[in-house]
């Protein structure tokens, strides 16, 4: 690793290059994570169109297919940051092997319910334990990445790659699971979901070697601070509950639709849009080096995602409903991923895996509360009116951002020049002085290419000017 500060022209291009997705992928070890760890995430975006389609498959109601995906939703919300918690104490493995062997068993009892005909009680009583046990995987990969690049400038860059990673499993699962559902079986997209998070979970979870090393229980009696203490991240999981609802009412709504035109397959193409649009701004905000603060980005995305979710309902055919739902796709990025990348800057380390498992409870929360109301929506009145629940959870949210936006400042660091050096004598200090004035004017121009980079990955610095 280079130092802090460097001379020559070393220092230039150093500092100068910004490290990129391939040389984050090179680090050793990764790709051992990596892999498994994606495949153990998918099934997360996955899970609730596969109940969704095959309970509304197995019933004819929207209304009962939401009510089994919202309990699934809650669940895992609820039990995500607990999960989170125990990962932290005891260890990834301990953690996940468990919860994939679970989380297999009860997706499969819920998928043979569904398919017996079991009344909705039932359905609503399996879905507790298959939500519940969803493995955090994201998280987890997240840690490996922070414990493997402590102190690395590739760190940002990691921070990004996940983003774009949990963005891809949002889109593409959905996408995945309605063309198993629609084109192979009913219960085709939960019998996937289940392998894969069997498999991949398993897989993962046996790299010990990159895994981060258990912090035990506390010392002395002392209690680590719950990351939902800190006010920042209770202003970022309303708007992830915003995120859900557009991603739950989507999911609804567009099916709905399809239906509606005689022409069930299009609900595979119509997603699919709204994926593509979404993952290439995905891709797109880990490659922009950004020159504003990500609490700009945060609100001025949700502003646009806001704008675009507010005319869904007025699409009166599939080409229109999908250009609309490109667009959304395309706004939902930016908001996403800046709000994933704050976490950096808002959590303390020994919080941040709790802290990630919160927004992704939340995400699955809105997704699901989101689905039962737009599924009843749509059964008494159409597609129309589910697309309205994305518009009425992204603009209280939106309001929300705005009202508390001073809650996503981090809090400024006292401004220490060496917070390692001893303290120096009145004889000393003028050569002190001397050395440090010559150390500083060798760093100021590595260390203002350094800032408008922090500042445009969002994740370095703890003090972003909006």
């Amino acid at each position: 690793m280079t130092s802090a500060v460097t001379t020559g022209t070393s220092a230039t291009s150093t500092t100068s290059a910004r490290p990129g997705y391939g040389q984050l992928l090179r680090t050793p070890g990764a790709l051992g994570f990596v892999l498994p760890g994606f495949a153990a995430r998918l099934p997360f975006g996955m899970l609730t169109v596969s109940i969704l389609l095959l309970v509304q498959h197995t019933t004819g109601s929207y209304g009962s297919a939401g009510i089994v995906t919202a309990v699934t939703g809650v669940s895992m919300a609820v039990f995500a940051p607990l999960m989170g918690k125990f990962t932290d104490r005891f260890g990834q493995s301990a953690v996940l092997v468990p919860a994939a062997l679970t989380h297999t068993a009860s997706v499969g009892a819920l998928a043979a319910l569904a398919l017996l005909g079991a009344p909705l009680w039932a359905l609503v009583l399996a879905a507790i334990p298959t939500g519940a046990s969803v493995p955090q995987a994201g998280p987890m990969v997240r840690a490996r990445w922070a414990a493997k690049l402590e102190g690395s400038p590739l760190l940002p860059t990691a921070a990004a790659f996940e983003s774009v990673t949990d963005e891809f499993t949002f889109v593409v699962g959905p996408v995945l699971a309605t063309f198993l559902c629609t084109q192979v079986h009913p219960s085709a997209g939960l019998i996937t979901e289940a392998t894969l998070t069997l498999v991949g979970g398993l897989v993962f979870a046996a790299q010990r070697a990159t895994q981060p090393k258990p912090a035990g229980r506390p010392a002395n009696g002392e209690q680590h601070a719950s990351a939902l203490s800190f006010p920042g991240l209770r202003v970022l999981i309303v708007a992830f509950l915003g995120i859900g609802a557009v991603f739950g009412g989507m999911q609804v709504s567009l099916a709905a639709f399809s239906n509606e035109i005689g022409n069930p397959g299009a609900n595979g193409l119509l997603y699919g849009v709204f994926a593509a649009g979404n993952m290439v701004a995905g891709i797109a905000m880990g490659a922009i080096a950004w020159k504003i603060g990500p609490r700009r980005r945060l609100i001025l995305g949700y502003i646009g995602l806001t704008a675009a979710a507010s005319v869904l309902w007025a699409a009166n055919s599939a080409v229109l409903l999908g250009a609309l739902g490109l667009v959304v796709g395309l706004c939902i990025a930016p908001a996403l991923i800046t709000g994933y990348t704050m976490i950096e800057q808002l959590i303390p380390a020994a919080s941040r895996t709790e802290a990630f498992t919160w927004l992704t409870g939340a995400v699955a929360f809105g997704q699901a509360v989101a689905v039962t109301l737009a599924g009843r929506l749509t059964d008494a009145h159409g597609s129309s009116y589910g697309f309205l629940v994305p518009m009425a959870a992204t603009a209280l949210a939106l309001v929300t951002l705005l009202a508390l936006r001073a809650k996503l400042a981090p809090k400024a660091p006292s401004r220490i020049v060496n917070s390692s050096a001893p303290a120096t004598s009145p004889a000393t200090a003028p050569a002190t002085a001397s050395a440090t004035s010559q150390a500083t004017s060798q760093a100021a121009p590595v260390a203002s290419r350094n800032r408008v980079n922090e500042r445009g990955m969002g994740h370095r610095v703890p003090v972003t000017v909006d």
